[in-house]
């Protein structure tokens, strides 16, 4: 009979029809719920056993209620841990805590359908394997036999295959083979007995692993115990806790995983674009990465109290992959102008043909005199050639853009656009208005069009990179690729922000950038300058306040600069260079 007393349901022996034990009441009464409850009252002998009874019932509650918050705990912390290899340690910690187990091991179910081992811990031995991902080198255990067959001779594997918990009080008697456990042992010396083996089984309801607990201590007498069929319940819930934990964290990571491999793609396609620019992306977002590292590790000057999270260097390493995203819209004509008259080619061959018309004009001319008896013909004609000739060679070497511009020259040019030759509809200059702008270009071989296009780059990145939904540590992605053209003095572009507005990273990605730029051999207009050339301009740009010293003289300092003019520019561009007035040799040696 069930009686409910102070919320608790009590059971009461039925010694017989209508007849309790210990009662008075006569086996020919009548029995109500009334009855007994007013006896119970009233009995000295029930009033002793009902308390002793309440004391009990309390002490089992309140231990399971324990329990409860135990687990409840354990959940938690399996689900805020975002490393997957704390968490798989953590997971076998906390189920050999709540056991009060000396050994425990977790297997994880790899791609070959086989059990891999990633935490073996065991406090008798003190055993502490697979640590922060530390590869354990045993045999993993097949799930499947030679044919095809279900191994169901492992307990471990035939725990996976059934998704089902194996409960052992002693290995040693267990129908499985455990012939590998009784080597261990007779080697270490140690005694397995007791093991409890759960599934681990994903958000699919999939086997993803198994927890192996081995000895259950007694708490009192520290003696081998059986698991007991009481905690079981408990320990799949755990581990389906512990893989719900594990498959989140794999999720997590693979998404991660396919996001930067998405964008990485999307940056190699834009370097692609044109042959000059490949590699420059992943260039920069290398050096940027090993600057902020450095930062990091740095204890003195400014970047004493500056230290990156991980997930901020994530930010800022996606920053400078996605930097020049905004370059897929640039048209390949601007982005590979390697001269200051090519769009499709270089138009320096149309000048080139027109010259060679004046000239066999001049030749025509110098003929039709020699055949009129006239003298002086062949001088005039000779002296015309070399003018020609001069001409050309200076319009060659103004179109390659390869130096500041000076005054003289751009008249020169304006001089020359007067020659012209002749066509059936009369004269036609030699330079247009066109070919005239891009060839007095001061610097470079783009003209403000172009600049204007190029540099327009940036805008575009900013406005793509916001329209893409970020995750929450990677919010300001867009905002530190779309600065890193900005300059301390408010001069750069787009948005002319001035030095209290560029944060650190963003000043990282742009010191990156540029000397990338510099060291690089590959662009269409220029030759790739020499190291100490490349120093040299970087420390202009120091002096002008549009790039951050202490960045510049970290990178310098640390060696990171040696480093990747080592790994990544051309032979012929190293050499010694000079910073803030101190020499420093390329190389180390």
């Amino acid at each position: 009979m069930i009686h409910n007393w102070d919320g608790f349901s009590v059971f009461f022996n039925i010694s017989g029809p209508g007849k309790i034990a210990g009662s008075p009441l006569k086996t020919d009464t009548k029995m109500t719920n009334t009855k007994i409850a007013l006896w119970m009252r009233n009995s000295p002998v029930m009033q002793a056993v009902s308390e002793e009874v309440k004391a009990e019932v309390r002490r089992f509650a309140e231990g399971q209620m324990a329990r409860n918050r135990e687990l409840v705990k354990i959940g938690m912390a399996l689900s805020a841990e975002k490393k997957l290899e704390n968490l798989l340690e953590m997971i076998v910690s906390e189920a050999r805590r709540y056991t009060n187990a000396d050994g425990g091991t977790l297997y994880i179910k790899n791609e070959r359908e086989e059990l891999e081992f990633k935490i073996i811990q065991n406090d008798t031995l003190g055993i502490r394997a697979g640590r922060g991902g530390e590869h354990i080198d045993w045999a993993p255990i097949a799930l499947r036999e030679g044919g095809g067959r279900e191994n169901h001779r492992n307990v471990s594997a035939h725990c996976a295959l059934v998704g089902k918990a194996v409960n052992i009080d002693d290995v040693y008697s267990a129908d499985f083979d455990f012939e590998g456990t009784r080597r261990f042992d007779a080697k270490t010396g140690y005694r397995s007995k007791s093991m409890l083996l759960v599934p681990l089984r994903g958000h699919e309801d999939e086997v993803i692993g198994v927890l192996q607990l081995l000895n259950a201590m007694d708490p009192d007498t520290g003696g081998i115990v059986g698991f007991g069929d009481l905690g079981i319940d408990d320990i799949t819930s755990l581990a389906s806790q512990a893989a719900i934990a594990i498959t989140n964290v794999r999720l997590v990571k693979e998404l991660e995983l396919l996001f930067d491999s998405f964008l990485k793609v999307i940056a190699t396609a834009i370097d692609e674009k044109s042959p000059y620019t490949s590699g420059h992306v992943a260039n920069v977002a290398e050096l940027t990465l090993k600057i902020a590292e450095e930062i990091n590790r740095d204890r003195n000057g400014r970047f004493a109290e500056v230290n990156f999270s991980e997930d901020e260097l994530a930010e800022l390493k996606m920053a400078a992959w996605l930097h020049d995203i905004g370059k897929i819209t640039t048209p390949e004509h601007v982005v590979d102008k390697g001269t200051k008259l090519e769009t499709i080619f270089d138009r320096i061959e149309l000048v080139k043909t027109r010259l060679e018309i004046i000239k066999r004009d001049a030749e025509i001319k110098a003929l039709k005199a020699e055949l009129a008896g006239r003298d002086g013909g062949a001088e005039v004609f000779v002296d015309g050639l070399k003018q020609f000739d001069g001409l050309l060679a200076f319009l060659e070497e103004v179109n390659i853009g390869g130096e500041y511009l000076s005054d003289e020259k751009i008249e020169k040019i304006k001089e020359i656009s007067g020659e012209s030759y002749q066509t059936g509809a009369g004269g036609v200059p030699l330079l247009n208005d066109e070919e005239i702008v891009n060839l007095s270009i001061r610097k470079g071989t783009l003209n403000d069009d172009e600049r204007r296009i190029i540099n327009d780059h940036v805008r575009l990145t900013q406005k793509m990179l916001t329209e893409l939904s970020f995750p929450r540590k990677l919010k300001k992605v867009p905002e530190i690729a779309g600065m890193h053209h900005e300059k301390l003095d408010c001069s750069g572009y787009p948005n002319g922000l001035c030095a209290k507005e560029i944060p650190l990273a963003a000043r990282i990605l742009a010191v990156a950038d540029i000397f990338e730029a510099l060291t690089a051999a590959d662009r269409p207009y220029k030759h790739g300058k020499k190291l100490s050339e490349s120093i040299g301009i970087l420390g202009m740009m120091v002096g002008a306040n549009h790039l951050d010293e202490d960045v510049c003289d970290l990178m310098i300092r640390s060696g990171i600069v040696r480093q990747y003019v080592q790994d990544r520019v051309d032979v012929r561009q190293h050499d010694d260079f000079e910073w803030k007035g101190e020499k420093f040799p390329w190389t180390e040696s």
